[in-house]
């Protein structure tokens, strides 16, 4: 471990939330959900003023609009969170060439690597213009923890919520984690808390006063080390700049199971698609191709096939699902499906169309074969209007739908610059009533509102079950 808190961990408050918040003037101070809006979504973010009610990431939205039935439920909208974390990772960089992002809306930054701060005066001074410079570029509020470590700046960073920074002088390391819970550590879920209470051990002291042997025969060989060097606050590793990704996937649930075979075939095939489409957009291609399904009692089978080399052939890849799918009985109805990609490369083999055709040896016989002609995509019967999404009206201009049903579609009129706009409905065929692209959250370079002609706009994003 250094002997200086040079280790910046960065994590934006209520990531999705404020995004919205700052897009959206009328829902600024009020309690704001974001996630999947079915039956079976899941709470992706909540704001801070719906954490109050309990609301909280990862849980079933049902649930949370019955803690906060008058929360503003919205679906998440992941190129406008891309875009937003784009500007805050490039601040990131501008301190140090080592940067590790976790997600979209958190990173480890090395500040010695950067030669941007060396004890703990210029390590302070070099979080706060983080911050202020994140809130300038973006509108937004992030949280720093600065450290001698990574598990004790990301512990620090988590005390600074909201919109705070939290430094851990060097040698009040030990001080600082005694009395905190064991779940405090990374690795440390909910099982492995029970475990330790059980045998009487609920805060970090108690663990390292346990002894290495003690945590070893508790925990076994590897986690009773980890857990016990964590305890006493040793924690070696790098930041590191560059994840390799394991593997590219896509997943959806649905609100209803789907029963009907040639549905799920074409779910299988749709999904197929979009994982080429990130694939592609990351410069990837893979050779092993992974069938997720989850049946209507909650069972999840996954099925995989090895190609003879990788692949980014959007035929290749969805032919190969569908083999998969054939060796899955789906019968009772399937409430998840989900396509992935592993076995990474940034390059493609041009000689596979053979594999379209022919099944790999990794792959498990089919038990049965959807027969007939694969029917068109139905056509929905009208316009899907879904809360939170962009649309532009040809009279009222930028606004996004708070609402829809029954035929009609209700959209407030405003942007991240305006002040709290009008509400108003209006038929869900309404030609002059279209989606639209999100617009910046902060005034520089805001490029004007999208009129009909100007092309297609973002689609909507699927509906997430998880927490990001």
């Amino acid at each position: 471990m250094r002997n200086a808190p040079t280790i910046l961990h960065l994590d934006m408050d209520a990531f999705y939330a404020s995004v919205e918040q700052a897009s959206k003037p009328s829902l600024r101070g009020k309690a704001v959900v974001v996630g999947g809006l079915g039956p079976r979504g899941v709470v992706a973010t909540a704001s801070y003023e719906a954490r109050v009610f309990g609301v909280h990431s990862a849980m079933p939205m049902a649930q949370a609009r019955r803690l906060a039935p008058n929360a503003a439920y919205l679906v998440p909208r992941f190129g406008l969170y891309r875009s937003v974390s784009e500007q805050v990772m490039a601040l990131l960089r501008e301190l140090s060439p080592l940067v590790e992002p976790l997600s979209l809306d958190e990173a480890f930054v090395d500040l010695e690597a950067g030669e941007a701060a060396w004890d703990a005066e210029s390590a302070r001074r070099v979080g706060a213009r983080l911050r202020a410079d994140i809130r300038a570029v973006t509108g937004l509020t992030g949280s720093v923890g600065l450290a001698a470590s990574k598990m004790l700046a990301k512990i620090a960073s988590e005390e600074a919520k909201p919109d705070g920074l939290v430094l851990v002088e060097p040698g009040t390391e030990r001080a600082l984690l005694g009395p905190m819970t064991v779940r405090t550590l990374p690795g440390v879920g909910p099982a492995t808390g029970d475990h330790l209470r059980r045998a009487g051990i609920t805060t970090v002291e108690e663990l390292a006063e346990a002894g290495e042997d003690e945590l070893v025969r508790l925990l076994g060989k590897a986690h009773g080390h980890a857990l016990y060097a964590m305890a006493l606050a040793r924690d070696d590793r790098p930041v590191v700049a560059e994840r390799e990704a394991k593997s590219v996937s896509v997943e959806d649930t649905y609100d209803v199971d789907i029963h009907d075979r040639l549905r799920v075939g074409l779910e299988v095939r749709r999904l197929a698609d979009r994982c080429v489409g990130r694939l592609r957009g990351a410069g990837l291609s893979g050779r092993t191709i992974v069938l997720k399904v989850r049946r209507y009692d909650f069972s999840t089978l996954t099925r995989s096939e090895t190609l003879r080399g990788p692949t980014d052939d959007p035929a290749v890849i969805r032919e190969a699902a569908e083999r998969l799918l054939d060796s899955v009985d789906t019968t009772g109805g399937v409430r998840l499906l989900g396509v992935g990609v592993t076995g990474l490369a940034d390059y493609t083999q041009e000689d596979l169309f053979a594999q379209a055709a022919q099944p790999s040896m990794t792959a498990e016989a089919p038990e049965e074969v959807a027969a007939g002609p694969v029917p068109e995509q139905p056509e929905p019967a009208e316009r899907q209007w879904r809360a939170g999404q962009d649309v532009w009206h040809a009279g009222w201009g930028h606004g996004w739908v708070q609402g829809s049903g029954l035929g009609r579609v209700t959209v407030r009129f405003e942007t991240p610059l305006s002040r709290p706009g009008r509400v108003r409905t209006f038929g869900v065929e309404d030609p002059e009533l279209e989606p639209a692209d999100p617009l910046p959250l902060v005034p520089d370079a805001e490029p004007r509102p999208r009129a009909p002609g100007d092309g297609p706009a973002s689609p909507v994003p699927d509906a997430v079950d998880a927490d990001p």
